[in-house]
């Protein structure tokens, strides 16, 4: 018995020392060609997304009349009309997605009545958008409720003083500060509020920037001086407000809280001594002093539906003014607008929440601001507030693919958003949602049937292409 143990151990041991099999308990060997081949399916394929059966307002003045979009990977590569493509993209609904080496999805948005593109809007202020506020990687949730009435309300980004953040839907992961978050997370702090209230934080804020000023003088002569003495010390920033200098270099804007003229003045003539560019919230009477506001380079964010009679002590001119906007804009300020409430509120009073942002700026259109100046105030110019216009606001290529299809004027009040897309990913469709599907449901059968592209028309240029090399080339041949 004692034989029988001994030879099964040394039995046991030997299948575990031979070469030819795996070690006990281990999992089998993999031939290398599938291990290849597996982690070769678990690469990402690139994605790509086709907008196409509407009128494309690109929000810089341009529009395609029928025109289409694509996108790759969240980026907008090419806009056009039919005869755009991209080398190498098989656009054929006919050919299993399982067998494609990329996803596509084909946004058709011949179903919608009067169908337009737009950038997606961008809500320079709210609350309760993303489920929380303060630093959006902390308090994001992913299912909030208002997440998707923002999305079904055209808004596709958001942010406050400290961060940024898009409306993007169920996308897991994780938010800590290091981490990007798939783009949902995509600024960082852009303003400083900067209190301008009372005499004495008036006079404190001026301190600061005098300051402030007074170092940047002192270190723009120590670089130059130091290029001859290496040893001498940087100056100390010691007893400096950090905060006004980071406005004076331009890294973050000041941000003022003011309505009444004479305290617009004032941030107007210590903007123009100190040289920075202040961002002003309510600016009520703004249209009194409008010309100062411009010449100071500022920009204000109002509302349009505000209403407070002037201060009968004054003989001047002043309250509020269904013309403020238009007046501010056409003295070069730059205006974006928000509505009274910048939460969402079902059961108040409709049109003034941050779900109405098209009927606010309606108020504005209707006191005389030119229409694309009212689509700039929430696209452009809030995103250039929050310090990502570069990404998002306007729909051109190499920024982010953050549109909405809407069956109207964006900013007519009876408009509805058909479609949302975030970064190239379609996270709203009306019809599919519990609060306005049946309203003017769309009519799937008016879908224009698909007509391939040519792969030869008009290819993408690649980063790098040298144009210049390109025409000498040509110009031989022609010799």
């Amino acid at each position: 018995m004692i034989r029988f143990q001994a030879r099964f151990v040394l039995a046991l041991v030997a299948l575990a020392l031979s070469p030819s099999l795996p070690a006990f308990g281990a999992a089998p060997l993999i031939d290398d060609e599938e291990a290849a081949a597996e982690e070769e399916e678990k690469e990402p394929k690139d994605r790509y997304l086709v907008v196409l059966g509407a009128d494309i307002h690109t929000g810089n003045g341009e529009v395609l009349r029928d025109g289409r979009l694509l996108a790759k990977n969240g980026k907008i590569v090419a806009i056009g009309y039919d005869d755009f493509e991209v080398p190498g993209l098989d656009y054929d609904r006919e050919v299993p997605a399982d067998e494609r080496g990329y996803e596509l999805e084909i946004l058709d948005a011949s179903n919608v009545p009067n169908g337009r593109v737009y950038p997606g809007m961008v809500a320079f202020s709210s609350s309760g958008l993303l489920g929380g506020g303060g630093d959006y990687r902390d308090s994001i949730d992913m299912f909030n409720r208002n997440m998707l009435l923002g999305l079904a309300a055209g808004i596709t980004t958001t942010g406050q003083t400290s961060s940024t953040a898009k409306l993007k839907r169920y996308v897991p992961g994780n938010f800590s500060r290091d981490y990007d978050f798939d783009g949902v997370v995509i600024g960082g702090k852009t303003l400083s509020t900067v209190s301008w209230g009372t005499a004495a934080s008036k006079r404190s804020a001026r301190e600061k920037l005098a300051g402030a000023a007074a170092y940047l003088r002192t270190y723009r002569q120590w670089q130059v001086d130091v290029k001859k003495d290496k040893e001498l010390k940087e100056p100390s920033k010691s007893g400096v407000d950090s905060t006004m200098l980071a406005v004076l270099r331009g890294e973050i804007f000041a941000r003022f809280s003011a309505d009444y003229q004479d305290d617009l003045s004032g941030i107007a003539r210590v903007a123009m001594e100190f040289g920075f560019r202040p961002v002003i919230t309510g600016c009520r009477e703004g249209w009194v002093v409008a010309d100062e506001l411009g010449r100071a380079g500022a920009m204000a964010v109002l509302t349009p539906r505000t209403r407070r009679s002037k201060d009968e002590q004054l003989v001047a001119e002043g309250g509020s003014s269904i013309e403020n906007a238009a007046i501010l804009h056409s003295h070069g300020v730059q205006v974006a607008i928000i509505p009274g409430s910048r939460g969402i509120d079902l059961g108040g009073i409709a049109g003034r929440d941050i779900m109405h942002l098209p009927i606010e700026v309606g108020f504005a259109i209707r006191g005389g601001l030119p229409d694309d100046a009212g689509l700039a105030s929430v696209t452009t110019v809030p995103a250039r507030l929050l310090g990502v216009g570069h990404r998002v606001g306007t729909l051109e290529v190499g920024k982010d693919c953050d549109l909405i299809v809407t069956d109207g004027d964006l900013l007519h009040y009876q408009t509805f958003v058909q479609y949302t897309v975030v970064d190239g990913d379609l996270v709203y469709d009306k019809q599919d949602e519990l609060y306005f599907a049946h309203i003017r449901p769309r009519d799937d059968s008016l879908l224009a049937p698909l007509v391939p592209f040519d792969p030869a028309e008009v290819p993408i240029e690649e980063e790098g292409d040298d144009e210049g090399e390109d025409s000498e080339e040509g110009d031989d041949e022609d010799e």
